[in-house]
């Protein structure tokens, strides 16, 4: 019987391939061809590095997450390389479109006293004076980052940070975890049985996106009415739709799969996860096009000494009646832009890779000490107490001692007098 199922599914593998593969090239070259155009007008008219640079690595990932896809459809052997791939650049991705909310705000100091003004906002002024210090406590408490997260101040930006980098920082792990695992056969892509990773990394990646999409989700709250002239709101959405359909797509087809609703076999149940994609990242990049377009990059402020400068004139001729005559009247409208000069592809890529890099490694070495401070502070703490445990103990041991020599010496004395008594 097994036989039979296993020849089944692989014939049904073998008919649906062919046009599947078809189906996802087709897909696959609309997002290339549309998501590499948006990337080179961003690359060309590159007058805003701080946000641009973020942009074109949240754009990036349809033409990533489309290439690997149809690798990995045309050759399942290559899928686990190419998921994993997938999913560090995911992580990356989500990153990047939490700097470009941060740029978009002016940068991290405009951010901080923003949220400071908002922080002070919300807060209930104390009815003493001496409760300021409990009061202030009270209000930048954790408890706040669910209930009231604009209260947090500048706590909310390191927050949000925090939340973005543990997760690119555990995806990079987990990815070579699972390489590993993978080499000694003891990964099981798509397997929730206890002796394979795949359940284990499964369930803490999991946990892990959820606080990441939170934190953003916390921080775009708060900062959502600074944030309307880039309309937000439509960025956001297309974000996460890509992020929440490629990962619980991918656990939900798996589920499936362990509970024999679909067929449980390797090659279709990665087919179908890559299929999807390809069809989505179609769907993704239409969508960018429209909102991560690079028409607001084209030009710059009136008062910009750079640029080519560019007018436009428009005329209307009117009859105005005095008394009794018409005489005809020009109108006159001139519009004045500076259009942006354009920058070469290869200094634009340059400044993606240097300078974003550098803004990477900094926000990860920022993590990794948040994360290692409270770690020392215990272990510190620990000391402290076994320590001071130490030195009691210590005392105490003294005193007994004192106590045994003094009771030794009253003894001896009083033996030498109950002698000295008798010999009298």
């Amino acid at each position: 019987m097994a036989s039979n199922h296993f020849s089944n599914y692989e014939g049904i593998y073998n008919i649906v391939h062919q046009p599947a593969l078809i189906v996802a090239g087709c897909s696959v070259l609309v997002a290339l061809v549309l998501s590499l155009f948006l990337i080179f007008q961003h690359l060309r008219s590159y007058t805003n590095p701080s946000e641009q640079k973020w942009i074109v690595a949240v754009i990036s990932m349809v033409p990533i997450y489309a290439t690997e896809s149809i690798i990995s459809l045309w050759n399942p052997r290559l899928s686990l390389a190419c998921d994993i791939l997938r999913n560090y650049y995911e992580a990356f991705a989500l990153y990047s479109f939490g700097r470009y909310l941060i740029s978009c705000l002016g940068g991290e100091r405009k951010v901080v006293e923003l949220l400071e003004d908002e922080s002070e906002e919300h807060l209930e002024k104390p009815l003493l004076h001496d409760s300021d210090e409990n009061n202030g406590t009270e209000q930048r408490s954790f408890c706040n980052f669910f209930w009231h997260p604009c209260r947090l101040g500048k706590d909310l930006l390191a927050i949000e940070k925090f939340g973005l980098v543990q997760y690119m920082i555990l995806k990079t792990v987990c990815a070579f975890l699972a390489m590993i695992l993978e080499l000694f056969g003891v990964y099981g892509d798509g397997e929730f049985k206890w002796y394979y990773g795949y359940p284990y990394m499964a369930v803490v990646l999991n946990f892990s996106q959820i606080w990441a999409l939170y934190c953003l989700v916390q921080f775009y709250n708060v900062t959502h009415e600074r944030l309307q002239p880039i309309k937000p709101l439509a960025k956001f959405i297309s974000f996460k739709a890509i992020v929440f359909a490629t990962w619980w797509q991918g656990v939900g087809i798996a589920l499936l799969c362990t509970f024999r609703v679909l067929p449980n076999d390797g090659k279709l149940q990665t087919g179908l996860q890559d299929f999807l994609i390809c069809i989505e990242m179609a769907i993704a990049a239409v969508a960018h096009v429209f909102v991560f377009s690079a028409k607001p990059y084209n030009f710059v402020p009136v008062s910009s000494a750079h640029g080519r400068v560019t007018k436009e004139t428009i005329e209307a001729t009117l009859d105005i009646d005095e008394g009794g005559e018409h005489k005809p009247a020009v109108l006159k409208e001139t519009t004045t832009q500076v259009e942006a000069p354009r920058t070469s592809v290869k200094e634009s890529v340059q400044d993606i890779v240097v300078e974003g890099g550098q803004r990477v490694v900094k926000d990860v070495a920022l993590t990794i000490n948040q994360a290692i401070g409270p770690v020392e502070k215990g272990v510190t703490k620990i000391q402290k107490t076994f320590h001071k445990k130490t030195v009691v103990s210590s005392d105490d041991e003294e005193e007994e001692s004192d106590i045994e020599i003094e009771t030794n010496v009253t003894e001896n004395l009083t033996a030498k007098e109950s002698d000295d008594n008798e010999m009298v």
